[in-house]
């Protein structure tokens, strides 16, 4: 988990991530929209790799990043639950939860 929220820590590797949410691109396509060095893009891209929070393949001589929203839903839910704020303890599913004889809560 600590991996994912260093990655996120970095504006732009968080825009790397937005630009992922289209579909792949290529890391040309990727590094385009930032005006750093391609080895500082490159030192990117292995942070976020590092995380699990994108995925590469090789087509060619090309570099196709794909974005893992698991990883960072994962990531995520863990952060909140040890904080106690798991989907029980949401205002939504206290709201739509229904209270049975037995005092025990069942979420529909």
């Amino acid at each position: 988990m600590n991996r994912v929220f260093k990655a996120l820590s970095d504006p732009t590797r968080r825009e790397v991530l937005h630009l992922l949410r289209s579909g792949p691109k290529t890391a040309g396509e990727l590094a385009a929209h930032f005006s750093v060095s391609r080895p500082t893009m490159s030192a990117h891209f292995a942070v976020l790799r590092e995380a699990e929070l994108v995925g590469v393949e090789r087509s060619g001589k090309q570099l196709i990043y794909h974005l893992r929203l698991s990883v960072l839903e994962d990531a995520l839910m863990g952060f909140a639950d040890s904080f106690g704020l798991g989907t029980a303890a949401t205002p939504a599913a206290r709201a739509t939860a229904t209270h049975v004889p037995s005092g025990r809560e069942v979420t529909p």
